[in-house]
């Protein structure tokens, strides 16, 4: 049976994961405006300290997954710092201008990270890449723990096709993690293609403006129900 893994943004996130029987967290921050950045070190040590494994989401900015020098930089000091306030996985990933898996820049991101107790999944990012089996292919030679996809579509429902033959090609050398747009009534055909696990935020949006300077759109939350209707769609 497929884990459940739940997208959170606080501590108070985490902790209804948890409840909901989650197995762990991605932790992101601005993920409604932007699919996520890279939280701040002291909301990761507040949700490292809920009981429940928490991943971090390491990316710099919003936009593509092509980095400069500079972003690169930036984010290996994020994973180090992430690994050193309590996360027990990290999430990220980075692009060729080719469309392909850049090994040297996922390299660089993991140096000194010791991956016997630090799990790593390669993100969305996956979902955008020209040759899907050589992505995989790649991703198991740098010992990617996961992979985070929607099979490349808009929504998980939609590339169910696209996630059994990842699974096929992937033969349990890395496990495949359906993500994208699920909702509980779509969780029994994402799991029936054999995913590893089944990721989604299960957030709803609370009305909240900032004002001129603070932003208008209010903020999202996870949302307990869901949460817990999530996880019980899996256990069927």
């Amino acid at each position: 049976m497929p884990v459940l893994e739940l997208a959170v943004q606080d501590a108070a996130g985490a902790r209804i994961a948890r409840r909901a029987g989650a197995a762990r967290v991605e932790l992101c921050a601005a993920l409604g405006a932007t699919g996520g950045l890279t939280p701040s070190i002291g909301m990761i040590e507040a949700v490292a300290e809920q009981g429940i494994d928490v991943h971090p989401l390491v990316r710099c900015r919003p936009g593509g997954f092509v980095y400069d020098a500079d972003e690169i930089a930036v984010m290996a000091r994020d994973v180090r710092a992430a690994v050193g306030a309590g996360a027990s996985g990290v999430v990220l990933g980075a692009l060729t201008s080719f469309g392909s898996v850049d090994s040297e820049t996922m390299a660089r991101l993991l140096d000194n990270v010791d991956r016997s107790v630090v799990e790593v999944t390669f993100h969305r990012a996956m979902d955008v890449v020209n040759y899907r089996a050589a992505a995989l292919d790649a991703l198991v030679g740098l010992g990617v723990t996961r992979v985070l996809t929607s099979g490349g579509a808009p929504r998980c429902i939609d590339g169910v096709q696209a996630l059994s033959g990842m699974v096929a090609h992937a033969c349990g050398r890395i496990q495949v993690m359906a993500g994208g747009g699920i909702r509980v009534e779509d969780i029994a055909a994402v799991a029936g293609t054999g995913v590893d696990a089944v990721h989604l935020s299960a957030r709803r949006n609370v009305a909240d403006s900032g004002g001129p300077g603070g932003g208008s759109g209010g903020y999202d939350t996870i949302d307990e129900a869901l949460a817990r209707a999530a996880a019980r769609a899996l256990e069927v």
